[in-house]
């Protein structure tokens, strides 16, 4: 398959790095992202119908975890999007508490329609042993009272559980960005994201590069003497470059088992420490 999931994420990646750059709005960089994902999941949507699957085991990949790759960040880019242009002010009272609602309307939409799903066990747990029921075409059961969302589907090009698990996927990344809106205590300085004097600061380098430096600085206890924790330095960051970091605790893992060296920014960094400091020699 032309797609593999390392690709999917990795193209997705580079263009967000790309729109990042441009130091753009919030609401022009999800606009743009909502457009790019919708695209890419026509793109792969054409190469499944026109040439499909090679195996079963091809089609369950896919649609457990390539598909919902796509359709996950479509659906939080676009829900970004309509919050943004739905905030009736930039900050104050009013601004929290729009936010406010809009955490607690994804609480109450993830409660009833997610967490607490026999599905969401399954998933969360890594199970396979249902692969071919979820995520297999031709196999949805309209005895379960399924969402009604499932009527409209297209079956050529979903099991309606890969659905489920971009719902999973974008509504993780919606907490992450909701409570950078309205926690103060996990948002010392919510006005740097709207300030005049920080538009023009963006991280330039790699998520996995910042995700990296987060994490030293939390395992070697440089801010407030270690007493805080991994999610809220991360917040910090995200707020501060107006940037998603997504799964923290998956792409830890990730760096834990690559190849070379673990802690390639790092190293960099001192390189780049070292011959800064010998020009003035």
């Amino acid at each position: 398959m032309k797609y593999s999931l390392q690709n999917i994420i990795l193209e997705i990646h580079n263009k967000e790095e790309k729109i990042l750059s441009q130091s753009k709005r919030l609401i022009d960089e999800a606009y743009e992202m909502t457009l790019y994902l919708q695209d890419l999941l026509f793109s792969v949507k054409k190469l499944i119908i026109e040439e499909g699957f090679k195996d079963d085991v091809e089609e369950m990949h896919f649609f457990r975890t390539i598909k919902p790759q796509i359709l996950g960040k479509l659906i939080y880019y676009n829900k970004i999007y309509r919050i943004e242009t739905s905030c009736p002010v930039s900050n104050g009272k009013m601004y929290y508490s729009y936010f406010s609602t809009q955490l607690a309307n994804l609480k109450r939409d993830y409660s009833e329609q997610v967490f607490n799903s026999d599905f969401y066990r399954y998933y969360r747990s890594g199970r396979t042993d249902r692969d071919e029921i979820y995520f297999k075409r031709g196999n949805i059961n309209y005895h379960d009272g399924l969402n009604s969302i499932v009527f409209e589907i297209d079956s050529s090009f979903s099991t309606f559980y890969d659905y489920k698990v971009a719902r999973i996927i974008s509504n993780e990344l919606l907490y992450t960005y909701l409570l950078t809106k309205i926690n103060p205590d996990e948002n010392p300085d919510v006005i740097l994201q709207n300030s005049e004097s920080t538009k023009d600061i963006f991280w330039t380098d790699s998520k996995n590069a910042l995700i990296e430096l987060v994490y030293a600085l939390y395992a070697s206890g440089a801010i407030s003497h270690g007493k805080i924790g991994i999610r809220k330095i991360s917040l910090i960051f995200q707020i501060l470059f107006r940037i998603p970091l997504g799964d923290l605790h998956h792409a830890f893992h990730r760096m834990k088992t690559r190849t070379g060296s673990r802690t390639a920014f790092l190293d960099q960094l001192k390189i780049s420490l070292e011959e800064y400091m010998d020009k003035d020699l």
